[in-house]
């Protein structure tokens, strides 16, 4: 295979500058792009992303939702070089920055930039080094040379566009690399690699052809919270949906589990009403005391009545006394849930 095309240098370009070249090329000639972060989505299997979504901001339909964790996607960004450097120590392969844009030699749609590379030490084969950076929850993710597969995905379609037949992670989520660091290696498989184009040129002729994927195969809370983002609150005043009768299934067991889940909610109340009655007595022996017991033949009964804090803003009187500041900091939260309700004709 032939060695990619370098489209341009991106040292020095704003982030706006750099997310216009991946998604039309440094000179806005190429009608449609993937990236490394597609893959993922175009397969169905990005925690992030739905391949609807991302379709339809492909086709400029959608604008890029706004990052909820800006924060912690900042953060990622300034580990890099820590986790690069921890690489090159741990395994001795000299790391390099790339700050180029390429483009895949058989595939113009196919764009790629590099978080690092790396020359192995043994032999002085070329590779892609792939640096991320994880809370300590998903640290199993990377257990045992594991590699969650939506990366895999990635790493292996810059395999294909860097032309070269290895690649590695750093991934990293505390202060101690020697058990708060995975550097898996893969090795490039022409068969998954096929396999990873045949469903890019279909991504890419569904753009063209203007035919969108569905939800089909998108975890559920994804696809909710994806729906919600492409198609906003809802409108006021526009006709009832009628639906086919291929829905009724869902319909019902949807009405029903609404019904059981009220029924619990119910009794969880009723539960709770419960405690609150058998705990006045309780609270009278406790006084100001925080831990109580009771010891019988057979075990202890630990009691706690802990004050706990929580400082909450008083939205009334802020609202009272700075009602600018209160219009300024109200953050409005919108959200959608299905209801289906029963009624007899």
């Amino acid at each position: 295979m032939a060695k990619p095309n370098i489209l341009c240098d991106t040292a020095g370009m704003t982030n706006e500058q750099w997310l216009a070249a991946r998604m039309h090329g440094p000179h806005g000639k190429i009608p449609y792009t993937v990236g490394g972060s597609d893959v993922a989505a175009i397969f169905g299997v990005s925690p992030w992303t739905t391949p609807m979504e991302l379709w339809l901001i492909k086709k400029g339909r959608m604008k890029p939702p706004k990052k909820a964790n800006s924060n912690q996607l900042e953060m990622g960004h300034l580990l890099e070089p820590i986790a690069a450097h921890w690489y090159a120590k741990k395994t001795g392969n000299i790391v390099t920055v790339d700050t180029n844009l390429y483009q895949h030699a058989d595939h113009p749609y196919a764009l790629a930039n590099f978080d690092r590379r790396f020359t192995r030490a043994s032999d002085g084969e070329p590779g892609i080094l792939e640096c991320k950076s994880c809370t300590f929850h998903k640290a199993d993710e990377w257990a045992d040379g594991a590699i969650p597969i939506y990366y895999e995905l990635q790493l292996r379609f810059y395999l294909a566009v860097a032309d070269v037949n290895i690649g590695s992670f750093s991934a990293i989520w505390g202060n101690n690399p020697d058990n708060d660091l995975a550097i898996p290696d893969i090795v490039r498989d022409k068969g998954k690699e096929d396999m990873i184009f045949e469903r890019l040129e279909e991504w890419i002729w569904s753009l063209e052809n203007d035919k969108p994927p569905t939800m089909a195969g998108v975890a559920p809370k994804l696809a909710l919270e994806s729906l919600a983002r492409i198609y906003g609150t809802s409108a006021k005043g526009l006709p009832t949906v009628e639906f086919s009768p291929k829905y009724e299934t869902d319909l019902r067991r949807i009405a029903l589990l609404q019904s059981k889940i009220s029924e619990a909610s119910a009794e969880i109340k009723s539960y709770e009403k419960e405690i609150e009655a058998r705990s006045v007595r309780i609270a009278e022996v406790m006084k100001d005391h925080e831990h109580g017991v009771l010891e019988t033949t057979t075990d202890k009964l630990l009691i706690d009545f802990v004050t706990r804090t929580t400082k909450r803003p008083d939205s009334k009187a802020l609202k009272e006394k700075y009602p600018t500041v209160y219009e300024d900091v109200l953050n409005a939260s919108h959200s959608r849930k299905v209801k289906v309700s029963v009624q007899p004709i």
